[in-house]
């Protein structure tokens, strides 16, 4: 007996929870496979969402039609906007969550999204049959006489560079980017087979999963979870080339163990806002604390004591880690001359004792973590629930990827989150929400959903992930993003929700909220421009928001461009705008777009300027098949490069590390024609 669906979703994290309910609620009959119910979307490790680019993430998944910032906005425990002292364009939010609850909402949710079905178990085979040769979408008509698996026996899997994958160009780029296979179908260790049109894989940190504490390893994708075993051999066999990253996790503290009154507390926005544009969810009034605390030299000597245990270090744990976010060890090392560190502890939620030491990731022995924190100031009497450890796990180069997130060798079978070489659950979630969608519409025979540069973070994120690839866990930075003036947090609707409702995610009462508030936004900027103020009723304002007065007479629109100057505070001094704000019923979210759109004009028309300039490149197509080696112009490294990775566009290849302005020079003259 075959179990048929549509479109199969391969894990259940963040961004499986993403694909799995965007393509059921564009209509496909969906199946999310996933080995523990009780942990969709889990918060594995640190308990909160957004943060530095990370919480514009968020925004455009919600603003596409994704779940995850509404999710967050019911399970807020900690608000708080960073870099509130810089410009608008590094404005970040980020929330403390309650991860439970967070969990139990994402299965509330999917359990009661109309299309989409979960089965609890492991998946073991993916199933192939031959590409049909149409010009229809790849994995529309599969034949079904013909089934090809692949399946290799459980066991460590050996990195890309010892695969024959990797060492045999030929084999690592078979089948030709046109596919000579497509997916069709996934077995379990049940042995229950499913049949289907798409999968996308969405399989976190499992695959291969191993957990290291010391010398101690276990088999597991995290804390209480089995590894997962048979897809990466699946893969592997039909030509991808995989590899081995890491990541790592602190020791869980128990609160009633912790003197927090004499560590330092770090509180929430007093004005709170929240993820959602939409009215349904309401920012948090009742905010717990986190906390400050510190390492010391003593710490530091005791953590010193198991360097040569750790795994890190002794080469045990080959996988490739986060730079950007080391464990205290490799702090120790990276920075030996500092005799402190700053670490959060942060909690796991409101009704839980647990607590997180964000910046305290390890995988020394437990003993020597146990006896480090208890050197910590406030937890002299501390009880650890759990210590810390490292876990190595399977991914797939992004660049065997199109835009899609589909993959270039196997029609139908999409990627996203950790399989990808990213790291986050933000991160994690956009791509669930992209391949969710793009499965849905090859499906129905429609072209893929494409974010460009300049458009968002996700098409950012995706963008660098297929150009570029990975040489550690790919984490998103404001720094990535050319125009991140256009890529605000608070403008996120305006660039995405007319997508999300075109395509179907943004229902119809969503977008009515979006299009009052655009109204809104437009119509107190038209009337800061038509509104002229006079010196003598706005002099005294000015003087005391240290600006200079006026000589005569200006637009507020012009006062308004000025340093300190905003509109609640022009409020008290200008009764008629005032009254304008409240006749109109003008909301706060509203007035802070209206502000950011005059204070930020000249930035954001340069902004504009520059990037329709470079999309010229991004409308230039390289054929599909293209053989770039009879191209003797093109240095040798470029015509590698361009082989293996197959950019579409010569803006992608622009952006393909190893590829230079000479060589891209010589595409244009030969397809910019």
């Amino acid at each position: 007996m075959t179990l048929d669906y549509d479109i199969i979703v391969i894990g259940g994290g963040h961004a499986g929870c993403e694909a799995a309910s965007a393509a059921a609620r564009l209509g496909s009959r969906t199946l999310l496979l996933t080995m523990d119910m009780a942990k969709l979307a889990a918060m594995s490790c640190n308990p909160a969402v957004g943060g530095v680019a990370k919480g514009q993430i968020v925004r455009e998944i919600d603003a596409l039609g994704g779940q995850m910032g509404r999710i967050t906005d019911l399970t807020t425990i900690q608000f708080r906007m960073l870099n509130r002292s810089k410009g608008a364009a590094m404005w970040s939010p980020r929330a403390q969550c309650d991860k439970t609850r967070f969990s139990e909402e994402w299965r509330r949710t999917l359990e009661n999204t109309w299309n989409l079905y979960i089965w609890q178990d492991a998946a073991t085979e993916l199933l192939f049959a031959p590409a049909p040769e149409t010009n229809a979408a790849p994995s529309d008509n599969l034949p079904d006489e013909t089934t090809t698996s692949f399946n290799s026996a459980p066991g460590t899997i050996s990195s890309a560079a010892e695969s024959d994958a990797d060492s045999d160009p030929t084999l690592r780029n078979a089948p030709s980017a046109a596919g000579k296979l497509a997916i069709r179908g996934v077995r379990t260790r049940m042995g229950v087979e499913f049949s289907c049109r798409k999968v996308i894989l969405t399989s976190g940190t499992f695959l291969g999963g191993v957990m290291h504490c010391g010398a101690s390893h276990a088999e597991g994708g995290r804390a209480g979870d089995a590894a997962s075993h048979g897809i990466t051999e699946s893969l592997r066999a039909i030509g991808f080339e995989t590899g081995r990253m890491k990541t790592g996790t602190p020791a869980r503290l128990d609160a009633r163990t912790i003197d927090f009154e004499i560590l330092e507390p770090q509180y929430g926005d007093e004005n709170p806002a929240k993820f959602s544009f939409s009215p349904e969810t309401k920012p948090i009034k009742e905010q717990l604390p986190c906390f400050l605390v510190y390492t010391s030299k003593e710490v530091h000597d005791i953590l010193r004591t198991g360097f040569d245990r750790s795994p890190l270090f002794n080469g045990t744990i080959c996988g490739i880690g986060p730079r950007y976010c080391p464990s205290i060890e490799d702090k120790l090392r990276t920075f030996a001359d500092k005799d402190q560190h700053q670490l959060f502890l942060e909690p796991e939620g409101s009704s839980t004792n647990e607590y997180y030491l964000n910046g305290f990731s390890s995988s020394l022995p437990w003993e020597v973590q146990w006896k480090a924190l208890h050197k910590i100031r406030g937890f002299e009497d501390l009880h650890i629930f759990r210590p810390g450890y490292a876990i190595e796990y399977d991914y797939f180069p992004p660049t065997q990827l199109h835009h899609s997130l589909e993959t270039k060798l196997v029609s139908g079978l999409y990627f996203a989150g950790q399989v990808n070489g990213t790291t986050g659950y933000e991160e994690a979630a956009a791509q669930g929400l992209i391949a969710g969608i793009n499965a849905h519409r090859a499906m129905k025979g429609e072209s893929p959903v494409v974010l460009k540069r300049d458009e968002a973070y996700i098409g950012v994120l995706i963008d660098d992930l297929v150009t570029k690839g990975v040489d550690e866990p790919y984490r998103m930075f404001t720094s990535r993003a050319e125009y991140r003036i256009l890529l605000r947090q608070d403008n996120a609707d305006i660039r995405l929700t007319p997508l999300g409702y075109k395509i179907g995610l943004i229902s119809q009462k969503q977008y009515d909220h979006f299009t009052k508030k655009n109204t809104l936004v437009e119509s107190l900027i038209s009337f800061a421009r038509e509104q002229s103020v006079k010196a003598a009723e706005i002099n005294d304002y000015l003087k005391s928001v240290d600006s200079e007065p006026l000589s005569q007479g200006r637009k507020l629109y012009d006062i308004l461009m000025r340093n300190n100057v905003t509109f609640d505070s022009l409020q008290n001094a200008l009764p008629k705008l005032q009254k304008f704000i409240a006749a109109n019923e003008i909301t706060p979210e509203a007035i802070e777009e209206a502000e950011i759109q005059i204070k930020y004009k000249g930035y954001i028309e340069r902004e504009k300027f520059i990037a329709e300039k470079l999309r010229r490149l991004e409308n230039i197509r390289i054929p599909e098949n293209f053989d770039f080696h009879s191209m003797n112009a093109l240095t040798i490294e470029a015509r590698q490069k361009l082989s293996r990775i197959r950019p579409e566009t010569i803006g992608q290849a622009s952006r393909i590390p190893g590829v230079s302005p000479a060589d891209v020079n010589v595409l244009l003259v030969k397809f910019g024609r």
